[in-house]
Formats: C-alpha cells, structure tokens, sequence
C-alpha cells in the first residue's frame, strides 16, 4: 500500500513508520524538515500540514496523521484536523487514520464521563486531549470522508517493549489483564498497521492497550 505518515520525524509516527515499512509498504513521510527523517527507505514530502491540499494526499491509500501539537498550541490539533478533512474531500479513496489521545475515553457504560473530565486526569495535559477530543467530534460529523481515530491507552509510553500483542476497545477506556490502561508506542503502531491492511473501524474511533511485560 502507499501510505503517507504526516509527522513521520516524531514519537508516534516514527514507530509507525518503521512498522509499515518492516511490513513491506510503499511509505511517505510528510513532514516540515526533511532532515529530521533518519530512515532512508522512505520517500519524503516536505510540506507543513497545514498547507495539505487534496492532490497531496490522493496519491495514497491511507494518509496517517501523527501531528502533535506543542505546549500552548494544543488548537492546532484542530486547525490541523480541519485541513485534512478538507483535504480528504477531494480525495474519497484515501483512508486517514488519525493517532488520537485517551482523554476522550469514556469511563462509565453510559458515556457521560470521559477520561480528561475526571479529578485526577494531568492538568498539563487537558488542553491536549480537549482539542483532541474535538477534531474527533468533527470527524464524527464529517461526511464525504472515510476515517478511523485510534486512541491510545492513558499510559503511552514510548520506551515500552514491543510485545506484538494489544486488545482493542471501542470509545470507553479499557485496561490491560494487569489492571493498567497501558501500551507501547510499538504495540501501537502494531494495531495501526493492522487497521491499514485489514480495515475494521472506518468512520469510528477504537482503542487499544497491551501488557507492560
């Protein structure tokens, strides 16, 4: 497949990028610098996100958007989201898969409290998840578009061991058999690959966690 990975150079889209190309795919980073992209075996599309058009991304199967937005410019996660939907308008064979945050989990079966909405969730990383929390709303609301939103567990961690395993969930927060809602940015890019080759949730978020050991 040919795959796009807007913020190939980062946490997330780094480790997806090595997974989509360990499995075989034709793959795209799109970033701002293209120095800052370390694996060669990519083509590269210097171009801000921001500045994504319909013939940027109708050239691909699947776009992934792994952008992250920096402290004090968390709103860019919806400028940023209502750029692709536009983008994505004008090019209905091309799937965008977008690397969510667990803030706007569910935690109760009736859907009335998400994860960022309760005492203990980080301050610092509210505004976060908020923002995220509303480029899925307005992909809920899109139409004209196919698109998956894949929320982490609320321990993301980037250091954790692959493990090739995950479980998947749909829009509450879920937890490992440890009790832990937990996943390795590798065991994620796992279930993101997975999504890209064997579609399961177009037009609706899942989530995943896998076992910390």
């Amino acid at each position: 497949m040919k795959i796009g990975i807007i913020g190939a150079s980062g946490k997330a889209g780094s480790f997806i990028l090595t997974e989509a190309v360990e499995r075989g795919h034709k793959v795209t980073a799109i970033v701002r610098n293209a120095e800052k992209v370390q694996n060669r075996n990519v083509a590269v599309l210097e171009k801000d996100i921001f500045d994504l058009k319909a013939e940027d991304v109708k050239e691909f199967d699947v776009v992934v958007n792994a952008f992250g937005g920096v402290h004090g410019q968390e709103h860019l996660h919806v400028d940023a989201g209502k750029i692709l939907i536009e983008a994505m308008k004008g090019a209905p064979l091309t799937r965008l898969i977008v690397v969510g945050g667990a803030g706007s989990l569910f935690v109760d079966e009736a859907k009335t409290i998400r994860l960022m909405n309760t005492p203990d969730f980080p301050k610092e990383y509210f505004a976060t998840a908020s923002n995220q929390g509303r480029n899925l709303e307005e992909l809920q609301a899109a139409t004209g578009i196919q698109w998956t939103f894949i929320s982490p567990a609320a321990f993301f961690n980037p250091e954790g061991k692959r493990t090739g395993s995950y479980q998947k969930g749909k829009d509450n927060l879920i937890v490992n058999a440890a009790g832990q809602s937990y996943v390795s940015y590798a065991d994620y890019a796992i279930a993101v690959l997975d999504e890209i080759e064997n579609p399961e949730h177009t037009n609706e978020r899942f989530t995943v966690v896998s076992e910390a050991e």
